[in-house]
């Protein structure tokens, strides 16, 4: 069985928690929220990269390097596992608000459940020529705020699935934002209904965890609709 490090985890928060101080230090304020309402601003994302070793080897489990596709079948049974399960996971790799606003046709950001070769539209874009040693998996729905842990291990149980159903993936889309795929969740509030109702992350992270994290997840969720947001100021105040 392939093995997965959570080192990118630890690499990813050591990174935002360094920038952050850094900056205040100097004077400056950085954040990773996904789309601040600044004018011309483009919503920031976490492209997740994704490949596995073999036990005691230094190859890569997904590539194919005696045939002629993109991706071994270790890796398009593991793309198969992160297709199958993006719609509950949503919640694991876009837990804001704000993520759910860089989902827009044509913007370089997913909009639904759709994988693609070299494809910067699509969900999941395949990496690498066949034969290529390098060839990966770049999972481009994530949220740059996202908490890396939680997003690793959701795409880590969706990816063995994959392997032990041995699944297979429907065939690429050459054209992502007018597939007739699943769509995403379009907002954090439909991210936590799928989670709730979804059976398999609860068979993976326990009831306990999803039942916990889908209670905060419903107290931030309260706070921001008590909250009269500019839009709503501008669109109503003067009209009614």
């Amino acid at each position: 069985m392939p093995v997965c490090s959570m080192a990118a985890a630890d690499s990813a928060l050591l990174l935002r928690t360094a920038v952050k101080q850094i900056c205040r230090r100097l004077g400056y304020h950085a954040t990773f929220m996904a789309r601040p309402a600044f004018p011309e601003f483009f919503p920031s994302g976490w492209h997740l990269h994704q490949s596995l070793r073999e036990p005691g080897t230094s190859g890569n489990a997904f590539a194919d390097l005696d045939g002629e596709q993109n991706l071994s079948k270790t890796g398009m049974m593991w793309l198969a596992g992160l297709l199958e399960h993006a719609v509950p996971a949503s919640l694991f790799t876009t837990p804001t608000l704000t993520g759910y606003k860089r989902y827009r046709p044509d913007s370089f950001a997913p909009d639904r459940v759709a994988w693609g070769i070299e494809s910067r539209g699509a969900m999941l874009r395949v990496i690498g020529e066949p034969g290529s040693r390098a060839s990966h998996i770049e999972n481009r729905v994530g949220d740059s705020a996202a908490n890396p842990y939680l997003y690793i291990a959701s795409q880590v149980a969706c990816g063995l699935d994959g392997l032990r159903r041995g699944l297979e993936p429907p065939a690429p889309s050459l054209e992502p934002y007018a597939a007739s795929a699943t769509p995403l969740p379009r907002s954090l509030m439909d991210a936590v209904t799928e989670l709730r109702q979804d059976k398999f992350f609860r068979e993976a992270f326990s009831d306990v965890f999803v039942d916990y994290l889908l209670r905060i997840k419903d107290f931030e969720i309260g706070r921001f609709l008590q909250h009269v947001t500019d839009w709503e100021h501008q669109e109503y105040f003067e009209m009614y």
